[in-house]
């Protein structure tokens, strides 16, 4: 058994909990049963499927004057990344009066439990929906349920004890605390790098165990670079949905491990008039608010990217550092021509970056363009402008789940013609990708004129042919050309409201 030097620090019900003598790997989940006896938070899955598991997990605002309360899967998250956050259980929702929390109290009103399993993780979702939403949709409550699953008391109850839990007084629904909101401030992790009398940078480390494994939270890009430097086989960790996997079901233990969720330049978000530039640590869900006015194919992809605890989570270079085949940001991202920008210290002690098209970024299964120590410090991604863009994705359950295949197109229409087409797929070969000898088919072309026979050759020319666990190749490539028809003919375009409905 390993043990630290250093103790977690997170603000739980109102008090500093010190977290001292842990694993690296720890979840908060274990660490919350095993050692705190907050039994109420459920193991159903480990792998952020059920959202039995749920917690909240909060920090300061940008304006320092309120808590952001996200709901995160307990079961994913490393315990050393709550240093300097705040978090609650489902224990921690009943009032010092006794009262019930109101997402609580609709729960046993409209009798939306059975067996019990399940319940807190809904109960945390719900208080997370109404903390933020008094008279939320039916539609935005079964997308704020969709990570959580029952088996024994139906969906109707509980998205009526949701309804109804949102509906009560702000008062009753807050989860604003002044002491815990001051506690947090005392608690921030320095915001400045350290150096030691030779001038170089120390990366403190959260966790160091006596075997010399370390979890660092470094607060700079040039701590980041540093540490690179030196550990060019750290593993970054971002929202930990990738990891958390392979801690849980591959018993994964990094020797270094360097979690980013504290460098602020990795969170930054600037927009001009021609693009966006994502800091590469920016969670789905700040990109999905991000361009849903001017990309809502796009924000519509990235809504049934898991669940709301996941995309609260999972940031956008984690998921194109991860090189997934069936990665849902990429297709949108390369069809609409993003660039990364990396970064890395050289072997003079220099930090440079350099820019690379996404669409050139991987070289085979999970590999990619990344040298040691290199990593991924924001993707630019240029505004639609007069192109038009479409995108869907298709796989077996409409919410959480993983792709069969998901489709991008973007182009411009010039005389009624499709030009400058750029169309890229996951599903179909080791990593996504463009299409170009489908684009070559489409250049040119009236839309109209565009053929599914002429379209059935490209993608019989352009990927190989295999059958895989999601989809059979005949399946993915009917899919492949069916899309792209309703990309380019509005008749085959159903009403986007019936698509909502």
């Amino acid at each position: 058994m390993t043990s630290d030097h250093y103790a977690v620090r997170f603000v739980l019900d109102g008090q500093i909990h010190h977290a001292a003598g842990e694993r690296r790997t720890t979840t908060v989940l274990d660490y919350l049963r095993e050692k705190l006896q907050r039994t109420g938070t459920k193991e159903g899955c480990a792998e952020g499927d059920c959202g039995a598991c749920v917690v909240l997990v909060g920090q300061a605002d940008a304006s320092g004057h309120r808590i952001d309360w996200k709901p995160v899967n307990s079961c994913m998250q490393m315990l050393p990344t709550l240093d300097g956050k705040a978090l609650k259980t489902v224990e921690s929702l009943k009032r010092a009066d006794g009262t019930l929390h109101p997402a609580q109290e609709a729960m046993v009103q409209c009798h939306g439990t059975q067996c019990g399993f399940c319940t807190p993780g809904f109960v945390m979702s719900m208080a997370a929906l109404a903390e933020r939403n008094s008279a939320p949709t039916r539609a935005q409550v079964n997308d704020a349920l969709s990570g959580n699953l029952c088996r024994c008391t139906g969906y109707r109850p509980i998205v009526d004890a949701a309804l109804q839990a949102c509906a009560a007084p702000a008062e009753a629904r807050s989860l604003q605390d002044a002491r815990e909101l001051a506690l947090l401030k005392e608690i921030a992790r320095p915001a400045k790098p350290s150096y030691n009398l030779d001038g170089d940078l120390i990366v403190q480390p959260v966790v160091r165990t006596r075997k010399g494994n370390e979890f660092v939270s470094p607060s700079s890009l040039a701590e980041v670079a540093a540490y690179l430097a030196e550990h060019p086989d750290a593993y970054l960790l971002a929202g930990s949905t990738e990891f958390g996997l392979a801690v849980n079901k591959r018993y994964e233990r990094p020797a270094s491990i360097v979690y980013l969720g504290g460098v602020a330049e990795l969170q930054r978000i600037d927009e001009t008039a021609a693009d966006w530039r994502i800091g590469a640590a920016v969670a789905l869900d700040r990109v999905e608010a991000l361009v849903a006015k001017d990309l809502p194919d796009f924000a519509e992809v990235l809504r049934r990217f898991g669940s709301p605890p996941i995309r609260a989570t999972a940031t956008l270079g984690g998921n194109i550092a991860n090189g997934s085949p069936i990665g849902d940001s990429m297709p949108c991202l390369i069809a609409l021509g993003a660039k990364l920008v990396l970064h890395r210290r050289n072997a003079k002690g220099k930090d440079e970056t350099r820019r690379v098209a996404l669409e050139s970024f991987y070289t085979g299964l999970k590999s990619n363009v990344l040298q040691p120590g290199e990593f991924i410090e924001a993707i630019e991604l240029p505004r639609p402008g007069a192109r038009q863009f479409r995108a869907h994705k298709i796989s077996k359950r409409f919410e959480q789940d993983i792709s069969a295949t998901c489709a991008a197109m973007s182009w411009k229409l010039d005389g009624g013609k499709l030009r400058d087409v750029r169309l890229a797929y996951n599903g179909l070969s080791p990593f996504p990708a463009r299409a170009p000898k489908i684009e070559a088919v489409l250049e040119g072309q009236a839309p109209a004129d565009v053929s599914a026979e002429a379209l059935d050759a490209a993608v019989s020319a352009s990927f190989t042919h295999r059958d895989g666990l999601r989809a059979t190749w005949a399946y993915r490539a009917l899919v492949a050309r069916n899309l792209v028809l309703r990309f380019v003919q509005p008749a085959l375009q159903p009403e986007r409201q019936t698509l909502e409905a």
